[in-house]
């Protein structure tokens, strides 16, 4: 593809591409292509001028990548529609940019030829719908801001002073359809945020297993999903029997039981059990409305304070009525009257709140930060303790195989073909471990159990060749299994080094090997609690991992708290407790262990390559790069939190002062109208800003 350079200066580009006029689908595979791209920072494409602007972290030189892109691009690659999510927001903006200009045009259009009695006659047409929104609240007992809307423009119509009239309707006009946009962009962006990132399935073909691409998978065919599992494709059970978290389609809190012939829906996911569904529907198909629908039906996206401030301008709605009769009945001046009528609260705050909450999540987002609404922004502002889980998220998402330590009949390599065998159906760090390094040792380990079991926090259950086999924590294996070490390897297994995480593997109630896996520490871990607790915040580790292993973490990190060998009801315990001591928690996590912790929680955080039920659960996802973005999480909630109290304060005194400017006179009530809807515009322009200053954000990239 050939492009003209319209526009360059240091960090920005802008370019024409070889386009009469680009339909929504070309405009968007060729955005994302460029967002792609790693020296590109971001990218946006105008599918009515086809013109592309590219903007970059430096000073652009990259000429020849630039051109080789280009050159590269086909709109039928499929790893380029791969880039593009299965909804995007181009066209509904699109709209809502046409309404707005359709507002604007036609405002102007009446203004300059449509003679006076025309006007007269749009103006009183016009008014129609606002005064039968403000007497159904009436009709129905309620004093609210439609109220006030349709007094102020009957009480303008009636002193004939049309032009105020038109002018609150344009203004009001203005300030709903952007605040429906903004409404709409938020659980559509939200959406997107929440949309399946399953790439691989299990197949049933007969008794075996086969890993394959989810978009491969076609009507009529049967897959495997397991416990802690996201269902990645609607379909009817077969076999087996689960419980299901239906929590992302239904709103259900409490896992619903599914058997042959229940139906399950892609996006849930499966918290205990083994079933064999037949897919119904295609990969791609009907999950995005389903999400929308979810998102639109619960409060997520409002915080306590967004709330509390919509409340507030419904509730002074009265005594602007009161204050504008006092007024009359003291003046018997109409003009000072209508000054109370001429401004409300509600513009300035319904747009305002939203839009700072739209934009946090979106600034979140740049950081890989994924916010499931502006209720767990504002809850981890107010938290005062943090709980983190140790392996996969103190410690590296990715650890490593470092030893394989044989008791009895199997030599190492069988031992881990078996182990990888069984740990390759549950995705975990440790469970990632086992089969990466059979990978690296170039082991086959096709199926050769019978149906797996998965215990919770515990480890894995199957037969193989009639004998059982099971892997997992030493309390799995010794303490409810009773499995035994044979007589004479008592020294070995007494030996093995405390240092590393360890995964034992029985079969027929003996120890076969003990598999040692190094979980090193992030190396910005140390920083990042001490950064966290600088913030006032307690840090607290609660792990499942032995004494020794805990004590050596808490020591090296300085942890104001922290507990070893727990189960994952006592993770919850633990946050109930402090609940009940009036704390506020965040809980972070990426295992199946950790979901009745982060669900406990205030703000439940799970990494995003952990475990599908953690995620599921989870409030906010980050990626396992680094934990800093629990940093930058707290760092953006506390800002949001701050623009929030911010606007609050202008958007009361503001508007308070041009009430008190009429009452005097001073202001006459079009000039009122003008202003303050102005000032909502603006408040609004200022709530999309950045939150986090450009010094704060280099200092996190470095």
């Amino acid at each position: 593809m050939n492009y003209v350079v319209l526009h360059q200066s240091k960090y920005r580009l802008r370019l024409h591409l070889p386009h009469v006029r680009m339909d929504d689908r070309q405009a968007d595979l060729v955005e994302y292509y460029l967002k792609s791209q790693p020296f590109i920072k971001s990218a946006s494409v105008n599918e009515q001028t086809c013109n592309a602007t590219l903007c970059f972290s430096k000073a652009f030189t990259q000429w020849e990548q630039l051109e080789e892109i280009f050159s590269d691009f086909d709109y039928m690659d499929e790893s380029i529609q791969a880039l593009v999510p299965e909804h995007t927001s181009r066209a509904m903006n699109r709209n809502y940019q046409n309404r707005l200009m359709n507002l604007v045009v036609g405002k102007a259009f009446r203004t300059v030829f449509f003679p006076t009695p025309l006007r007269i006659a749009w103006t009183i047409g016009s008014s129609l719908k606002y005064i039968k929104a403000g007497l159904t609240c009436l009709f129905h007992g309620r004093i609210k801001v439609p109220v006030l809307d349709a007094v102020a423009i009957t009480s303008s119509m009636l002193v004939r002073d049309f032009s105020t009239a038109a002018s609150v309707m344009f203004l009001l006009d203005i300030g709903d359809t952007l605040e429906e946009w903004t409404h709409r962009k938020s659980v559509a962006d939200l959406a997107q945020t929440l949309t399946l990132q399953v790439d691989k399935v299990w197949v049933k073909n007969g008794q075996q297993e086969e890993l394959v691409d989810v978009s491969s998978v076609q009507v009529g065919e049967h897959i495997v999903v397991r416990t802690s599992n996201i269902i990645p494709l609607d379909g009817k059970i077969v076999e087996g029997v689960v419980t299901v978290n239906q929590a992302s389609m239904t709103g259900e809190s409490v896992p619903v039981s599914k058997e042959v012939g229940g139906y399950v829906y892609a996006g849930t996911v499966i918290e205990q059990g083994e079933c064999v569904i037949e897919v119904t529907k295609a990969s791609g198909t009907g999950k995005f409305d389903q999400i929308v629908k979810m998102i639109e039906d619960s409060e997520k996206l409002k915080s306590q304070t967004e709330d509390r401030a919509f409340h507030l301008a419904d509730r002074l709605v009265p005594y602007s009525l009161v204050g504008s009769a006092l007024t009359w009945l003291i003046t018997r001046n109409v003009s000072r009257a209508l000054a109370f009528l001429m401004v409300d609260f509600s513009c300035a705050l319904k747009l305002s709140m939203p839009l700072s909450v739209l934009s946090a999540i979106r600034e979140a987002g740049e950081y890989q930060i994924s916010v499931k609404g502006g209720k767990f922004l504002e809850a981890v502002s107010e938290a005062d303790t943090i709980v983190f889980d140790k392996t996969g998220t103190l410690t590296h998402a990715t650890p490593k195989v470092v030893d394989i330590v044989t008791f009895d009949a199997l030599d190492e390599m069988e031992a881990l073909r078996i182990a990888a065998c069984l740990e390759e159906h549950y995705p975990h760090s440790i469970a990632n471990a086992v089969v990466e390094e059979a990978k690296q040792r170039g082991i086959s380990h096709d199926e050769m159990h019978s149906k797996v079991e998965y215990v919770i926090a515990h480890g894995i259950s199957s037969k193989i060749q009639d004998k059982k086999a099971i892997i997992g924590s030493y309390h799995f294996v010794f303490e409810d299994e009773k499995c035994t070490i044979p007589e004479d390897k008592q020294v070995i297994f007494d030996a093995l080094p405390p240092e590393y995480s360890h995964l034992y593997l029985a079969i027929d109630g003996v120890l076969q090997a003990a598999i040692c896996i190094f979980d090193p520490l992030r190396k910005e871990a140390k920083q990042v609690v001490s950064s966290l607790k600088d913030m006032g915040l307690r840090v607290c580790m609660m792990t499942g991992d032995n004494e020794k292993t805990a004590h050596r973490i808490a020591e090296m990190l300085e942890l104001d708290e922290y507990h070893s060998e727990v189960l994952p009801e006592q993770k919850a315990q633990f946050i109930a407790a402090c609940h009940k001591q009036g704390k506020k928690v965040i809980m972070i996590g990426d295992g199946v262990n950790d979901a009745p912790a982060l669900s406990e929680s205030d703000c439940g955080i799970a990494i995003s390559d952990g475990a599908a039920i953690a995620r599921e659960i989870a409030d906010v996802t980050i990626s396992a790069d680094s934990l800093w973005q629990i940093v930058i999480l707290n760092e953006v909630s506390r800002a949001l939190m701050k623009r929030i109290s911010s606007n609050y304060r202008f958007i009361v005194s503001f508007n308070s002062a041009l009430i008190a400017l009429g009452v005097l006179g001073i202001l006459t009530p079009s000039s009122s109208a003008l202003l303050h809807n102005g000032s909502t515009i603006i408040t609004g322009l200022r709530s999309m800003t950045e939150l986090l200053p450009e010094e704060k954000k280099q200092s996190f990239q470095a």
